[in-house]
């Protein structure tokens, strides 16, 4: 049967990018691939301490329906830690999210008409350009330097593009670069959206793993009218198979997010919101938290000592200060030739190219630190270098 899909649904059924990381699970690869927190890390006895409380004390309400807009219970525990990080807000600010991936669908769905111009970071969160490119949206990428989107050129892509819906920005960490915008920048990307009336998404799932240096104010406390939609999630600080997120904006516009998510998933999965919001209770999350960042920071330590060991010395590489990412370019090397030698030497990246909305730079690729071993991160290292020098050597015989 031939089948009629919609005009947005792409022709192609390749996924490179689920490609890779399915090479990448080979039990004999070192993988930098994927986006995955420490698994050790997982506070399991304590989730599960806190579930059996759920049933205990409220199963049957766990159990049923509820509001799109999420449990009340930990609408009020998200509100805390958003005063606490200098974002004001009360309960009806925020909704519950199906993690992250669905808070940008709904921003696009709310916004997006085909055609319209989405704003985003060169290189930016590849998943998200996947949601936008689904509604049909043109992207348009913003050069960036070691401090994010730069500024001058965000103004010459919103005066190019009258027609821009929003800014879309993972400004702390962000992913696949690593980098921070410091807080002059999000003054000015405020006043750029301010100037041209458009809004902003801030992507924050990484802001709260800071392992060195001093935190940076979310883009929206430099907000004068509610133009930020600020997105977190509970992925990356308390673990990724929850799948709960959090969307913070102006009161009315919190209602049109219910509206289109009801639409969706009627609601987050209830059972889950109670046993999060009954952890956040009974535990202090910063404390769990601070694991987090320790790990972290001593494996981003090692990845880091390994690359300037065992890398070519033309390498560029970036050095966050939190997040789970550094991002690497090699100038002159065919990044999808490099992966294809790598899987040959039993270590993995994701290649560049999936990041960019539109002009990619050669010899990129992004490598995750969070989730291997201490000892695998130097071994996993020097065969990358290894594969890299290999791959140059090939190129040059050509």
């Amino acid at each position: 049967m031939k089948y009629q899909f919609a005009n947005n649904i792409p022709e192609s059924d390749e996924d490179p990018v689920g490609n890779i990381l399915k090479v990448a699970g080979d039990p004999k690869v070192i993988s930098f691939a994927g986006g995955l927190p420490a698994p050790e890390l997982f506070p399991v006895e304590n989730l599960k301490k806190v579930t059996n409380e759920v049933y205990d004390e409220s199963g049957r309400q766990a159990l049923q329906y509820s509001i799109a807009a999420g449990y009340p219970e930990l609408r009020k525990q998200i509100a805390k830690r958003m005063n606490r990080s200098g974002i004001a807000c009360d309960i009806d600010n925020i909704m519950i999210s199906t993690g992250s991936q669905q808070s940008i669908d709904l921003t696009a769905k709310l916004f997006v008409n085909p055609g319209d111009t989405v704003i985003v970071e060169q290189p930016t969160y590849l998943c998200a350009l996947d949601v936008f490119r689904s509604y049909g949206a043109h992207m348009v990428g913003v050069p960036m330097d070691d401090d994010g989107m730069k500024m001058d050129a965000l103004e010459k892509a919103v005066q190019d593009n009258p027609n821009t819906k929003f800014i879309y920005t993972v400004p702390s960490f962000q992913n696949p670069t690593g980098r921070t915008m410091p807080a002059d920048r999000r003054q000015k990307m405020i006043e750029i959206a301010d100037k041209y009336n458009i809004m902003i998404l801030e992507d924050d799932p990484y802001g709260a793993i800071r392992f060195t240096g001093k935190d940076v104010a979310p883009v929206k406390t430099f907000e004068h009218d509610e133009r930020v939609i600020y997105m977190s999630t509970f992925s990356k600080i308390l673990a990724p198979g929850l799948r709960i997120g959090w969307i913070v904006a102006e009161k009315n516009l919190v209602k049109k997010f219910t509206l289109m998510k009801q639409t969706v998933d009627v609601h987050s999965d209830n059972l889950t919101q109670h046993i999060i919001a009954k952890y956040l209770e009974d535990f202090n999350i910063d404390d769990h938290i601070a694991k987090i960042r320790e790990t972290y920071r001593r494996r981003e330590g090692i990845m880091m000592d390994a690359i300037e060991k065992y890398f070519p010395k033309n390498a560029k590489y970036s050095h966050p200060e939190g997040g789970l990412f550094i991002w690497v370019e090699v100038p002159g090397v065919d990044t999808q030739t490099l992966f294809n030698t790598c899987i040959d030497h039993d270590v993995a990246f994701v290649p560049g190219e999936p990041f960019y909305a539109d002009k990619v730079i050669p010899g990129t690729f992004r490598l995750n630190y969070s989730n291997m071993q201490d000892d695998k991160i130097v071994t996993g290292i020097e065969r990358l270098g290894n594969a890299i020098k290999e791959t140059i050597s090939k190129q040059v015989e050509v």
